[in-house]
């Protein structure tokens, strides 16, 4: 803030603290507030900040503010017309601005994926190369297998893995799902190394028991950096997850899939309509 001139930080200040920072902290209380959350609200207060600078270049006013003069910003910034969106909504609603109608960007299908013996081949180097770290096989399968975003495999515990004389199972999004014999031996030896550490990380490893805990005690592993180590080892993460969520759609209904996998019904319904507009590509194809 001290580096904004006065009139931006007297309107950054409250849309920063009292209203994202708040709504972080609420969204936190509540039990989940991802990384990938904190760099998108961290990006929607940078892109405020953009926003007044770019009316000062243009001689406009937040005041005054027109449905033109925001579709300018909007179509010569394109990368930030769906990041402005938490700040006009915050603006109108304190009146500060009156009178615009926010358009949302359309929405873009997936575009990145990989071959179907690719996809499985990766799979098998995941539960079967032992030269891989052990964080890097247990989460390469479990993005490909149950198509899970990193930032919600770091927050698995412990406490969601259990087995009894027939499986294994992991529970995601509050279903239990059975393992492969083998990805359950990995988890368990990552639980036992766990376990093993000195201990000051076992009294952490204890209380808040990540699978993937991170170099800080109490915190998970970062999934930025954990998505770095897999491109390392030449395990892409996005490429992986959207083939596995194509691969999911063709067998699961998209309200089951919601359910299972966590994600929006709307989001599952544009997967299902992916899936097939791909098919009816293939099938009129000469």
């Amino acid at each position: 803030m001290a580096n904004l001139p006065s009139h931006h930080a007297n309107i950054i200040r409250p849309f920063a603290q009292w209203h994202t920072v708040r709504d972080a902290r609420r969204r936190s209380a509540r039990g989940r507030y991802t990384v990938s959350a904190g760099k998108g609200d961290a990006n929607n207060i940078r892109c405020a900040q953009q926003f007044l600078a770019w009316l000062d270049t243009h001689g406009l006013q937040l005041s005054t503010l027109k449905q033109p003069d925001l579709d300018l910003w909007t179509a010569t910034h394109p990368s930030k017309a769906s990041t402005i969106v938490s700040f006009i909504r915050w603006a109108q609603a304190r009146r500060l601005v009156t009178g615009l109608d926010i358009h949302y960007p359309p929405s873009q299908y997936p575009a990145t994926f990989q071959p179907e013996d690719a996809h499985h081949e990766q799979l098998r180097r995941c539960l079967t190369d032992t030269t891989l770290p052990l964080d890097v096989r247990i989460t390469g399968a479990l993005i490909r297998l149950y198509a899970l975003p990193l930032s919600r495999i770091v927050e698995l515990t412990a406490d969601r893995y259990s087995r009894d004389s027939e499986a294994a199972y992991l529970t995601i999004n509050r279903h239990p799902v059975i393992l492969p014999p083998t990805l359950g031996r990995l988890i368990e030896e990552q639980i036992d190394h766990l376990s093993g550490t000195s201990a000051h990380r076992r009294q952490i490893a204890d209380e808040l028991s990540y699978l993937l805990p991170g170099q800080s005690p109490g915190c998970p592993r970062n999934p930025l950096g954990l998505a770095d180590t897999l491109r390392r080892h030449d395990l892409p993460a996005r490429a992986a997850r959207n083939t596995a969520m194509i691969e999911a759609i063709a067998d699961i209904p998209p309200i089951v899939m919601a359910d299972l996998f966590g994600i929006q019904p709307h989001t599952a319904n544009r997967w299902a309509q992916l899936v097939s507009e791909s098919w009816s590509h293939y099938l009129s194809a000469p």
